[in-house]
């Protein structure tokens, strides 16, 4: 699983890498998170502001950091789909 975080680097998209590792520790699964802090990669997804998250190339928040439950029930429905889809 492939989880970014996109933003210029400020507070709020310091706090959503901070949750969402934590989110992937307490899951134990394996993933690589990665922070896209270039403006035309972040402009690759459809999202006006930052932070954005994207789980598996899908932007799935954008704009506000999202709480630690909401973090864990996003990737946690990335993975259903992902194992779905194979």
């Amino acid at each position: 699983m492939i989880i970014k975080v996109l933003g210029p680097g400020c507070a709020r998209c310091d706090q959503l890498k901070k949750t969402t590792r934590e989110v992937v520790q307490e899951l134990g699964i394996d993933a690589t998170i990665e922070e896209v802090k270039d403006v035309k990669k972040i402009m690759e997804y459809p999202i006006l502001t930052t932070p954005g998250l994207v789980v598996n190339e899908e932007l799935v928040s954008s704009g506000k950091v999202p709480s630690k439950a909401e973090v864990t029930r996003l990737i946690v429905n990335a993975l259903a789909k992902s194992e779905s889809q194979k």
